[in-house]
């Protein structure tokens, strides 16, 4: 990623991995598909495991469930 400059889309279902990996996370609603949330992630590019008990790690991963409702879909 850094060498080519490219951007790199990751697709996951863990929000602490999305966080951890990526600089920007995007919220996708139920079918069809489309953006309920943009999260910038404001974390340092050299990311190590440390960084998974910082306070701002902490406030991303909270943020992003907000979207869900009981039943697991975006409200």
């Amino acid at each position: 990623w850094r060498d080519s400059g490219k951007t790199i889309l990751f697709v996951t279902h863990s929000i602490p991995e999305a966080v951890f990996l990526g600089t920007r996370v995007l919220v996708l609603s139920p079918r069809p598909g489309r953006i309920a949330d943009l999260v910038e992630i404001d974390l340092p590019a050299q990311r190590d495991i440390d960084v998974m008990s910082s306070d701002r790690f902490g406030t991303y991963t909270r943020r992003i469930p907000n979207h869900f409702n009981a039943k697991g879909m975006i409200e």
